[in-house]
């Protein structure tokens, strides 16, 4: 193996700097894009219950991605993951593609219970 010279040293590592400069800004474009990548809004009937969703320019507690669904009214929490799955608190371990699915999701997995809403804060 030849020997590594300073100059090739110094000649490499600014070259992989250089790659990492260009990479971080492009990635972070990337991130910023999926943000902005909503559904679009439903409203029907499932099952019997109504569900609905929409864009919204909150996060939610849990980064629901600036998207609010509710099941009769109430609201469901949903979350969308790295992989562009969503998940809800009800059905929180069966990722699915869409916030009407982790909407219908929750509705299969109540079996006709209510909804409950969960408290906004800590209980006294």
């Amino acid at each position: 193996m030849p020997d590594l010279s300073r100059r090739r040293a110094l000649t490499a590592a600014t070259a992989l700097a250089g790659a990492t400069a260009l990479a971080v800004p492009a990635a972070r474009a990337n991130d910023h894009a999926h943000d902005h990548d909503s559904p679009a809004a439903f409203d029907e009937i499932y099952k019997g219950r109504r569900i609905q969703g929409r864009p919204s320019s909150s996060g939610g507690h849990h980064h629901g991605g600036g998207y609010a669904v509710s099941v009769d009214g109430v609201e469901l929490h949903v979350m969308r993951n790295a992989d562009s799955t969503w998940i809800s608190v009800v059905s929180h371990y069966a990722p699915v593609s869409t916030p009407r699915a982790a909407a219908r999701a929750a509705v299969d997995e109540l079996q006709g219970a209510r909804l409950l809403p969960l408290p906004t804060s800590p209980a006294n």
